[in-house]
């Protein structure tokens, strides 16, 4: 009796995990596409800005740059430094990848297209984002480089000031939406989209995201001028891709997120009813739309001094959420 329960269990069980791997394996490959294509656009719009030509030789206008970077990065040669810890080395770019290729399970592209459903999978999302300074601090402890592990200190810094700020600016969202699902946040914003009630928490949580993908005018790990590339200076070929592939995929993964906390996601407001177009195809003009502002800002922003980082996420970002978290408790209250 309990054998053929376990059976069946373990069953149902790999029946689960081959659809989820059927499911993944899509979303692994559309995502690394993604990758690819967001550094040409990068690259394309910097160019513009600067007034330069930037990638035109390597396919129509240079549309296939991103795929040849990417075999030119894994046919370099491969080095480990002499007294570096050789396992924890090869194995942190790893883990910062899989952690960032995790948290897109619980985003939902549409309504019918998510690999995780669950109530908190905001909360989850948060949680599991978090996890990928682990691989920075140990990328930087097992080099035994001093610029390397700096890098890694300066890294865990910032990731920690900014993620609770990220944490507390969530919390009036998940008040007002009544749930910490994504799909019913997409869902309550048929109306209005929160950008407008919450556009103050929006800019915080743009900074916030800015800081927390190391992006100019937050770059600060990785600062060229004075770390020479911080946290991943003694890496190279496989070992770099990875964490430049988990840095660009957590830009995307960021601005599809803001899509669907701050701008509905996939949900088309009433004055764009007229056009009739599938939720999919509004979902990527909104996300496409936040990268460029990404791209934008990098492009036109100088970097911060490391001491003026701390400040603002402590001295003003911080307490700025939890003034407007305990402005939304009070009302919440008020209206219950």
């Amino acid at each position: 009796m309990y054998l053929l329960i376990f059976l069946k269990f373990m069953i149902k069980n790999l029946i689960n995990i081959f659809f989820f791997f059927i499911y993944f394996i899509p979303l692994f490959i559309t995502i690394l596409l993604s990758v690819a294509f967001f550094t040409l656009m990068e690259r394309k719009e910097l160019a513009s800005m600067q007034r330069r030509r930037g990638p035109n030789v390597v396919g129509i206008y240079g549309s296939l740059q991103a795929i040849a970077d990417g075999f030119k990065l894994l046919n370099k040669e491969t080095t480990i430094p002499l007294y570096s810890n050789y396992l924890i080395f090869m194995l942190a770019p790893l883990f910062t990848f899989i952690l960032s290729i995790f948290c897109w399970a619980f985003l939902p592209i549409n309504i019918n297209i998510v690999l995780v459903d669950i109530n908190i999978g905001l909360l989850l999302f948060f949680a599991f984002s978090s996890l990928g300074v682990y691989g920075i601090i140990v990328s930087g402890w097992s080099s035994n480089s001093k610029y390397a592990f700096l890098g890694a200190l300066r890294s865990s810094a910032q990731f920690i000031s900014y993620e609770i700020s990220m944490g507390l600016i969530i919390i009036p969202i998940i008040l007002y939406a009544g749930t910490a699902n994504i799909i019913s946040i997409v869902e309550a914003q048929n109306d209005l989209y929160y950008v407008k009630p919450f556009f103050h928490l929006f800019i915080l949580f743009l900074v916030s995201a800015l800081a927390e993908t190391n992006r100019i005018p937050f770059d600060l790990p990785e600062a060229e001028s004075e770390l020479v590339s911080g946290y991943n200076v003694e890496y190279s070929s496989i070992g770099f891709t990875f964490f430049f592939l988990a840095e660009y995929s957590n830009i995307i993964l960021m601005s599809c997120i803001i899509t669907c906390i701050f701008f509905g996601g996939w949900v088309e407001i009433f004055y764009f009813k007229f056009f009739y177009m599938d939720g999919v195809f509004w979902f990527c003009i909104k996300f496409l739309f936040l990268m460029f502002v990404f791209v934008w800002i990098r492009g036109t922003l100088p970097r911060y001094r490391y001491d003026q980082l701390m400040m603002l996420g402590w001295k003003v970002i911080l307490p700025v959420s939890f003034g407007f978290v305990f402005i939304s408790i009070y009302i919440y209250m008020i209206l219950l």
